[in-house]
């Protein structure tokens, strides 16, 4: 019997798997070929004897070096293809942030963009207004994005049934009905 799992249709679980289709297929195709290209030039270049003498070096030691640089290497361009498509998400400079991740030695740019980069933005279903994600109201017409508290107006997952905050029974809100027929 083949156990299926179905994803969860719940708007507050975040799904991993979604970050992981954020990486581009060239970016997968281009780190295979990086990470087989290191183990082509490291065996077929330094992995041999020399000419006229003896080997020198473990040769463990020197595949462990060849797999650790492949990886290396490999990971960051995934690291690069990741960032190509989420600096789009999150409506910010492409040329800019994908010249500052491949000219800044050492991972320091991709290190950067993660520091500076910008929230991603929706928008509010009522006036279009582009909202950060983690409002719990629009800032334009009042419409309520996620779910608060009734008492403590603070942030509460659809599936609570007190808050988290305060202890106040969330059943007793008048929480709009988009947001109420999750938690029923």
């Amino acid at each position: 019997m083949v156990w299926k799992t179905e994803r969860s249709q719940r708007p507050d679980v975040e799904q991993s798997d979604d970050e992981l289709k954020m990486i581009p297929l060239w970016s997968v195709i281009l780190s295979v070929m990086v990470f087989a290209g290191i183990q082509m030039l490291s065996y077929g270049y330094f992995g041999g004897p020399p000419p006229g003498g003896p080997r020198h070096g473990n040769p463990i030691m020197h595949a462990i070096g060849s797999y650790s640089w492949g990886a290396a290497l490999a990971s960051y361009v995934l690291l690069i293809g990741y960032i190509s498509r989420d600096v789009k998400r999150r409506n910010m400079r492409p040329a800019l942030w994908m010249l500052i991740v491949l000219v800044m030695p050492g991972g320091i740019g991709a290190i950067v963009y993660f520091l500076l980069r910008q929230p991603i933005l929706s928008r509010c279903p009522s006036c279009r207004t582009e909202v950060a994600s983690d409002f719990h109201f629009c800032p334009q017409c009042q419409f309520q994005m996620k779910p608060v508290c009734g008492q403590c107006f603070r942030g509460v997952h659809i599936t609570d049934v007190y808050c988290t905050n305060c202890g106040h029974d969330l059943a007793e809100d008048a929480m709009p009905a988009r947001l109420r027929s999750y938690s029923d």
